[in-house]
């Protein structure tokens, strides 16, 4: 689904509709375009024509964004999910997953592992598009993916409710030596950037994987893949 025009989109952005790109034209001066790069949504410059083509009200005043029609559900849903299914809670959180391949993969490994949920950053990060769900293999369909403004508040929520919080990092404790069986959520960091400092800062610990080679870092959905299958290994 698209929003077009200059005010449509202005009143989406600033009513934090969940925007997965917007297309401007070039040349284009609006404060639509400060605000999308405030909230880190993906701009593409492009030619009028290109806009002309996309569009389908041919009113889009240089400016159409690109809205998903995914079902975001809200992480008290991951957590009902869990006691529907009467298991301690396996949550992922991912910390700025920016390629739309990658959070496909996270997708279909953790539905694969039984993650009763995923939770993502509203901004400056990939939301749940149509390559998303292509890549994913109709795992989209099948798990929970909550969308947040706040990750820290989000993780300290978290632990108030009972759950360890573990970010998967360099110099961290090896993950197999670290108890992942309770009720516990795993933060994968984004692609090459890891785990931020703060978000690591209100995890409970920081679990890392061995490695071997001379390239010290995982791709973010092997990482995840890796991590959460310990999870399982553990809890089963």
């Amino acid at each position: 689904m698209n929003i077009e025009g200059k005010n449509a989109v202005y009143e989406a952005l600033k009513a934090d509709t969940t925007i997965e790109g917007l297309l401007v034209e070039k040349g284009a001066n609006h404060p639509i375009i400060a605000l999308a790069r405030e909230k880190g949504i993906k701009i593409q410059f492009v030619e009028k024509n290109v806009l002309d083509k996309v569009s389908v009200t041919k009113k889009h005043q240089g400016f159409i964004a690109k809205v998903t029609s995914f079902n975001y559900s809200d992480v008290e849903d991951i957590l009902k999910e869990a006691k529907q299914r009467g298991e301690e809670e396996f949550i992922v959180l991912l910390d700025g997953v920016e390629d739309p391949h990658n959070l496909g993969s996270i997708l279909r490994v953790c539905e694969c592992a039984g993650v009763h949920g995923i939770i993502i950053p509203k901004n400056r990060a990939v939301g749940v598009n149509e390559t998303v769900i292509k890549t994913s293999a109709g795992a989209s369909n099948h798990i929970k993916v909550a969308k947040v403004t706040n990750l820290t508040n989000t993780i300290n929520d978290l632990k108030k409710a009972g759950l360890w919080i573990f970010a998967a990092d360099m110099g961290g404790k090896s993950i197999y030596e670290t108890n992942l069986k309770g009720r516990i959520c795993l933060v994968i960091g984004g692609e090459g950037k890891g785990v931020s400092r703060l978000i690591k800062e209100n995890c409970d610990g920081v679990i890392s994987l061995s490695m071997r080679g001379k390239i010290n870092s995982l791709n973010a959905s092997v990482a995840c893949g890796v991590a959460v299958y310990e999870a399982l290994r553990q809890r089963q």
